[in-house]
């Protein structure tokens, strides 16, 4: 059983990284389609809407993930010890941000996939500060330039 759970765990942790990493990666593409379109507002206004918009949507994706992870919990044998589907969602967004207030947990034959959604919440939360860095820095790099010629 406990090569079962590793796997589902793994599967899991792949599925996330695969979320954040396609949909991040389909916004920075049409973020570079829209450039040339916010570029005619100022330099610096252009730089805060990229920037707010690139975190909304980073964050959005987040909440998509830690859904997934709720869900999936929900749907394992007497629900992994959760009592209904907001304490799902809660004990997901809190293990996802790896708070662990150990309020709620899940029952222990399932208890190694919540440390192993923390490790995936860090990675991904370390994916949406590269992917805010980059953008900040190009852009700002890109308000630079335009406001030199």
């Amino acid at each position: 059983m406990s090569y079962l759970i590793l796997l589902i765990g793994v599967f899991m942790m792949a599925i996330t990284v695969a979320i954040h990493a396609v949909g991040s990666a389909m916004w920075l593409n049409f973020m570079r389609s829209w450039h040339d379109r916010w570029t005619h507002i100022s330099g610096t206004q252009s730089i805060y809407r990229a920037v707010i918009w690139t975190a909304v949507v980073l964050l959005l994706l987040h909440s998509i993930e830690v859904v997934l992870w709720a869900l999936f919990y929900f749907l394992l044998p007497d629900n992994a010890g959760l009592n209904n589907w907001p304490e799902a969602v809660y004990f997901s967004i809190v293990t996802f941000t790896t708070l662990g207030y150990g309020d709620v947990t899940l029952i222990p034959a399932w208890r190694q996939l919540s440390g192993m959604e923390a490790m995936v919440g860090i990675v991904v939360f370390g994916l949406t500060t590269a992917i805010l860095f980059t953008v900040i820095q190009r852009l700002w790099k890109a308000g630079h330039k335009d406001l030199q010629r």
